[in-house]
């Protein structure tokens, strides 16, 4: 099986994608190579947005949950 990638592994390979599109977009050689570059780009740039979401939701998850570590120490003293 195999091993699930941290997330700064993802944007790394997702920059190292980004970064062979921009090469694509200067040597396409029509509007449909273009604008299937383009389409990628957004897709790959959407995918690191989602990654960045996912890592402030676990955080807020986080501080929800030592919050209520808090809350229910306190109703025990």
């Amino acid at each position: 099986m195999k091993k699930h990638e941290s997330a700064e592994d993802m944007k790394k390979e997702l920059d190292v994608l980004l970064s062979k599109l921009n090469a694509l977009e200067i040597i396409a050689a029509d509007e449909f190579q273009k604008g299937t570059v383009k389409v990628l780009r957004r897709l790959v740039e959407g995918q690191m947005h989602s990654i960045n979401e996912f890592e402030h939701l676990k955080k807020a998850l986080d501080l929800i949950t030592l919050q209520l570590f808090d809350v229910k120490n306190k109703i025990r003293s």
